[in-house]
């Protein structure tokens, strides 16, 4: 599912005219944003991030130990 948002602000030239153009596509849905207020994502009105969340790498960690070395003179 695909979100296409408005602004509000321009919701009343854009929103008719999307909604047309993604008539055929039933993947994409239009949306009027309407969020009002300070935004959330800041803890206790401080300007700067909460760095409380961790993001985790998912892939394995590499063998640990070296790889040999090449002679790239014997290559060629």
């Amino acid at each position: 599912m695909i979100y296409c948002v408005v602004p509000q602000e321009l919701a009343g030239e854009l929103y008719d005219k999307l909604v047309a153009y993604y008539d055929k596509n039933p993947d994409v849905t239009v949306i009027v944003d309407r969020r009002r207020g300070p935004d959330r994502r800041n803890v206790s009105g401080l300007s700067t991030r909460d760095e409380r969340r961790v993001t985790r790498d998912r892939r394995r960690a590499r063998v640990t130990g070296t790889f040999p070395s090449v002679d790239v003179s014997a290559t060629g």
